[in-house]
């Protein structure tokens, strides 16, 4: 790998991370076109940082709600916060029951499995088009909803299906307001980027070498500004009923990785 490579898909992640394009589908892609070789052996290694980027602007963006939150965990009361921290909590369930019990399977959807990511981004542009023809509503976020949201954000593990599109589509499907539903998006999915990190990294899946640390910087970097844009960006897509565009984009990105994998067979 080198410092432009790490550049590129450190943007590229902290693009799709938020915008409903799929971040792993367009990782997969942007490999396929670098090649795989290319790649350092501890590619695991640069993803868990470029995640741990994003996740890091998430927590920034959300900064004044997050310690709201956590100001009001501290109250010891069934209040608004915790109610908020508990359906997090349920959210995350369906995923992390998906990664501890299949995790071999989904990890089989990955490496160049391009005509896969061209299906899926296909479905990620359905979903974007029924959402964003859903009347806006100002119904927050239930128990049922969350459980319901997470199911979503579990089935988004697969390369092409964007999480975050397909937790959004999905909460303005289920009638939640346009703003709390990108709100509830992007927090949910937070615990787990920390879960897994630490998961890694207590497995020894993690290994830095010295030699990566400028590749990993960099990435991190990237990754860390192009998610406080996209972030900021997509809340205000998301208000404004926008979403039309990203399902026409993932349409036609799906349907050229699509037509150049059987073109190449």
């Amino acid at each position: 790998m080198n410092y432009f490579e790490a550049i590129i898909l450190g943007i590229i992640q902290g693009l799709t991370e938020f915008l409903p394009v799929s971040s792993s589908g367009h990782l997969e892609l942007a490999k396929t076109l670098f090649g795989d070789d290319s790649l350092p052996n501890e590619s695991l290694t640069f993803t868990v940082v470029l995640h741990f980027a994003t996740a890091l602007s998430t927590l920034v963006i959300f900064r004044a709600e997050v310690f709201q939150i956590i100001k009001g965990l501290f109250q010891f009361k069934w209040n608004e916060e915790l109610q908020f921290s508990l359906k997090i909590i349920v959210s995350m369930i369906p995923a992390v029951f998906a990664g501890l019990f299949f995790e071999e399977q989904f990890e089989s959807f990955f490496g160049g499995q391009v005509l896969l990511v061209g299906f899926m981004l296909i479905i990620t542009s359905l979903l974007l088009l029924f959402a964003d023809k859903a009347k806006n509503t100002t119904k927050k976020v239930s128990f049922f909803n969350a459980i319901v949201i997470g199911i979503s954000q579990a089935l988004a593990i697969l390369p092409g299906i964007s999480r975050s599109g397909a937790t959004i589509s999905s909460s303005v499907l289920l009638g939640i307001d346009r703003t709390k539903a990108a709100r509830f998006s992007f927090l949910m999915v937070v615990p787990l980027i920390f879960g897994k990190i630490g998961k890694d990294v207590m497995s020894g899946s993690i290994n830095f070498e010295s030699n990566q640390i400028g590749y990993l910087l960099v990435g991190f970097i990237a990754s860390f500004i192009a998610g406080l844009f996209a972030c900021k960006w997509m809340i205000a897509i998301v208000k404004k009923s926008k979403l039309s565009y990203f399902s026409l984009y993932c349409f036609i990105v799906g349907v050229i990785a699509i037509s150049v994998t059987l073109y190449n067979k």
